[in-house]
């Protein structure tokens, strides 16, 4: 897919990446396009899925969302035959913000939030721990956060 993109796509994509809500006469100027074809551009990376969609991005403390955990979860070898009723169970759980399934000891690597430890202690018990098939859960929680992006290298 790299191959596919030229100069002009690559900087929309860091323009979309760094305020989706330019318009589109603003991003065509700014790479150097007239707006129709900069439209052209942007629809067809949307219809190849390039671009997923278009979201507005909140910051979690600003409304109460202070406690930031991972947790990785190993399943027992029942619970990896219903590896698909898991990862159903995760989707529908709003504190879950990613879900990674990986290679290693661990099945799967969690980032939750939660308003604060105690609110993620029932998260834990209430929801977490009674998914079929969790064999062992081992939680950390972010002291500060470095860096977050959601804009890829383009």
């Amino acid at each position: 897919m790299p191959d596919t993109l030229d100069r002009y796509e690559r900087s929309i994509l860091k323009l979309l990446q760094e305020d989706c809500s330019r318009s589109t006469a603003e991003i065509a100027e700014a790479v150097g396009l007239s707006a129709s074809p900069c439209w052209r551009r942007i629809d067809r990376m949307e219809r190849e899925g390039i671009i997923t969609r278009r979201v507005a991005l909140v910051d979690r403390q600003k409304i109460g969302m202070n406690a930031q955990i991972f947790a990785q979860v190993k399943l027992n070898a029942h619970g990896r035959a219903h590896l698909d009723e898991f990862s159903a169970a995760i989707r529908g759980f709003p504190e879950v913000l990613e879900c990674y399934v990986l290679m290693g000891p661990v099945d799967f690597m969690l980032r939750i939030v939660t308003r604060d430890i105690e609110a993620y202690e029932r998260f834990f018990f209430d929801k977490l721990s009674k998914l079929p098939g969790v064999q062992e859960i081992n939680s950390t929680m972010a002291l500060s956060e470095i860096k977050a992006t959601t804009a890829v290298p383009v």
